[in-house]
């Protein structure tokens, strides 16, 4: 099975996989009454998709298509991934499954190219990146994906805390250094080292502080990798912000949202309710971003914008998710036609290098129910 879920949209669009495909997108539970719902679902689209590729393809085999459904209904596994909803798209060769966490319309398809509208509105908001929890004595990293955050494992020369970072460096002459009991990270406390002795003194406890966070931006900068060159966020108290961005030279760091907490004793759900404060953000200034494009020349009519997507005029498109809409419980034969006539223009616009949104109607530029921006 080939699972592209990292990225799996550049590869459906490229030369590297042919069609003819066949694409279900069916919302997913995790309930044993509903699971069984689910496959039952899939089974069920499976015999109206080979009667309709059989029909439409006559030179070709459905037999591959469908050893490749029947291993996806005997993988009790697959059944059992709590995301809100799964695409799956399956050629001669190859199967790409992509979670979703967005609501869909159970639904299939059987063309030459992919339906795609699915995935996209999944990805719309999907931000990557990490984020860095920093205390003054301790830090974290996490990965953040599908506004969930997973720790990341880092190898026992990281600087995760004063101690590890500094060692024999932490000034101090009389000053004796500690870390206090606690339940922050590594045992320590809430925010911050405990100092004590007779010469203890603010500067001191400052230098410690600036060659802490001098030590992390480093190991940052210069050892951890960062293959994909994701943004790295901060979740941090703001004076501790305020220094650390003082310090830092990474060109991942990016600063232009953060959560200005202390992630001291703090639990994954307290990281993730910080996740979804600065992916909310990032969706803000995303959306406002998109009507600046209204200055540019569009077309907002269907019949105008498919001629120019296959003039490669396009530059982007706009799709609310209004077009999506069934006044019935059955997809009728018009919406499924319209649907067909989206995403085949999607796959032209994506060719050409152009990009895809598909937003809520309020998300959409000028909150219209299709636009695209024109190239000239």
């Amino acid at each position: 099975m080939l699972d592209q879920e990292k990225d799996n949209l550049s590869v459906l669009i490229s030369d590297k996989v042919q069609g003819p495909f066949v694409t279900f997108i069916l919302n997913t539970h995790v309930a044993h009454q509903d699971v069984e719902k689910d496959s039952l679902a899939l089974k069920n689209f499976a015999k109206d998709a080979k009667s309709r590729f059989e029909k439409k393809y006559t030179d070709l085999s459905w037999v591959p298509f469908q050893e490749k459904i029947d291993a996806l209904l005997a993988d009790a596994s697959f059944w059992r991934n709590a995301t809100k909803s799964v695409s799956i798209i399956i050629n001669e060769k190859d199967i790409f499954i992509h979670r979703l966490n967005v609501p869909v319309d159970n639904q299939y398809y059987v063309d030459d190219r992919p339906y795609l509208l699915g995935i996209i509105k999944n990805n719309q908001f999907n931000y990557r990146y990490y984020l860095l929890a920093l205390n003054r004595d301790s830090m974290q990293l996490y990965l953040v994906e599908d506004n969930r955050a997973k720790p990341v494992s880092l190898p026992e020369d990281a600087p995760i805390d004063l101690v590890s970072a500094l060692g024999d460096e932490l000034t101090g002459g009389d000053v004796n250094y500690s870390i206090q009991g606690g339940t922050g990270y590594n045992g320590s406390s809430k925010e911050g080292v405990a100092y004590h002795g007779v010469n203890t003194k603010d500067e001191e406890v400052k230098i410690d502080w600036t060659n802490y966070y001098q030590a992390v931006d480093n190991y940052l900068k210069d050892t951890f990798v960062n293959s994909d060159k994701l943004p790295i966020r901060l979740y941090a108290l703001p004076e501790n912000q305020t220094l650390f961005k003082k310090i830092a030279k990474n060109p991942y760091l990016d600063t232009s949202v953060s959560v200005s907490l202390s992630p001291a004793q703090v639990s994954i759900k307290d990281i993730e309710k910080g996740v979804k404060k600065i992916n909310a953000e990032l969706e803000t200034v995303e959306t406002t971003a998109y009507n600046q494009l209204l200055d540019k020349k569009f077309v907002d009519q269907l019949v105008d914008i498919v001629p120019a997507t296959d003039e490669g005029r396009v530059s982007h498109l706009f799709i609310s998710t209004a077009n999506f809409v069934n006044e019935t419980t059955e997809m009728s034969n018009e919406e499924f036609d319209r649907r067909k006539v989206l995403n085949k223009v999607t796959d032209k616009v994506l060719k050409t290098g152009g990009k895809v949104f598909v937003l809520d109607q309020k998300a959409s530029p000028d909150e219209k129910t299709l636009l695209a921006i024109l190239r000239y």
